[in-house]
């Protein structure tokens, strides 16, 4: 059984203006994760996503190109204490 993982990816490249929280959103949405993604003032976004361990795992590799309008250069992934994203459902800001 698959245990429960928190997680702040941080996407940098060309990931604002291009659907990038929104394609983030839905894939999210699909794999069951709660949490969020937020343009941050440097262009980057930042995704904060739990859910079961696999789920997190293929959202990351996921974050790692994005949707095709996006260019992803990097991603920094940060754990975060298992059960402490309180969000219901996956929102993009």
């Amino acid at each position: 059984m698959s245990q429960l993982r928190s997680v702040r990816v941080q996407v940098y490249g060309i990931v604002q203006g291009v659907g990038f929280r929104y394609y983030t959103q839905q894939e999210a949405s699909r794999l069951g994760l709660c949490g969020r993604a937020t343009n941050l003032s440097d262009g980057s976004v930042e995704v904060i996503a739990q859910g079961q361990a696999e789920a997190i795992e293929k959202l990351i590799h996921w974050l790692k190109s994005g949707p095709r309008t996006a260019s992803v250069d990097e991603i920094e992934v940060t754990e975060l204490a298992a059960g402490s994203v309180s969000a219901s459902a996956f929102r993009a800001y």
